[in-house]
């Protein structure tokens, strides 16, 4: 193995953000950071890690911002738990770095997964959430109902269903350098073809495959999604959901691709009746599952400007 394909290479890749590690909940998370200035938070999704900002964090520090992307629990350089990967506790991790990086509240910002935690974040722990943006997922409510009534949602989801089968979905992450989260990757984006790493608008297919072959990664990333299914069901997934009926009462940017394969439009468009706050939604045309990599200026720009308006409107 070279140095360029090195986990250290591909998860702390040098640029001018600056690389760390803080404790949180128990457990020690990697993050990138650059600027200063009101604390911004960036939690990826599904088969990502914190490079998935890689555009967003120096708009965002230039726009006067402490822009911090972070890798979730057992996903590129945090740690790699046995256990830990509901999304109540996965939450708390979120909500315990910002804490830990010592500011008093964060904009919270979170694709795929990381959209659900942020959801459930702006729920526990409304205090520590100063605004809430959201791409490409629906509230958790509106999610759990649409896979189970939605067959359309339903079959949009099936990889979540196939998670559900033991080591499997591990060994199929990892066989052939990764292939699968290439093809993932390029089946849930739009038309925008994917590229190289450094090219400015497209998806870093390279690096997310290797991330995932890093050790424990494929497991960890499976497990959240076992636990959405498996709890359904379960006393811990009833409360969870029953949890999840309080309001949020932060000013909510709702961001979805017209073109999005994975999560539907019409699943995630009525997550507003969970919101108490302003709440804005805004559909990119054109655009798949992972608008932040695909329009990064498009992203961006509608990013920095609602966190900027200080009455952001319905």
């Amino acid at each position: 193995m070279t140095l360029a394909d090195s986990p250290a290479a591909v998860i702390r890749p040098e640029g001018p953000w600056t690389h760390r590690d803080v404790a949180a909940n128990g457990a020690l998370f990697h993050i990138a950071e650059m600027g200063e200035g009101p604390l911004v938070l960036l939690v990826h999704g599904f088969p990502q890690y914190w490079w998935a900002w890689r555009h967003q964090l120096p708009a965002l520090a230039e726009a006067g911002y402490r822009a911090v992307a972070m890798d979730l629990r057992g996903v590129g350089g945090s740690d790699r738990t046995p256990r830990g990967y509901d999304p109540a506790n996965l939450a708390l991790d979120v909500t315990g770095v910002i804490r830990s990086l010592g500011e008093p509240d964060a904009a919270l910002v979170g694709h795929d997964l990381g959209g659900y935690l942020a959801w459930t974040a702006a729920v526990m722990r409304p205090k520590l959430i100063r605004r809430l943006v959201v791409a490409s997922m629906p509230h958790p409510r509106r999610w759990r109902a649409a896979m189970l009534r939605d067959l359309r949602q339903t079959a949009a989801g099936s990889y979540i269903w196939g998670f559900q089968r033991p080591w499997l979905p591990e060994r199929r992450l990892v066989a052939d350098d990764g292939a699968l989260v290439e093809r993932l990757i390029r089946d849930w984006a739009g038309p925008r073809p994917p590229g190289p790493a450094g090219d400015a608008g497209v998806l870093a297919v390279e690096n997310y495959r290797r991330a995932m072959c890093v050790p424990s990664t494929a497991h960890c990333s499976v497990e959240p999604y076992r636990w959405l299914v498996r709890s359904l069901a379960r006393p811990d997934g009833m409360q969870f959901y029953r949890r999840m009926k309080r309001p949020v009462r932060v000013p909510t940017l709702h961001l979805h691709g017209s073109l999005d394969p994975v999560m539907r439009t019409r699943s995630a468009a009525g997550s507003g009746e969970y919101v108490e706050a302003p709440y804005r939604w805004r559909l990119f045309d054109g655009l798949g599952h992972y608008p932040h990599e695909e329009d990064p200026a498009g992203f961006t720009g509608e990013l920095v400007h609602w966190l900027s308006d200080p009455e952001p409107d319905r």
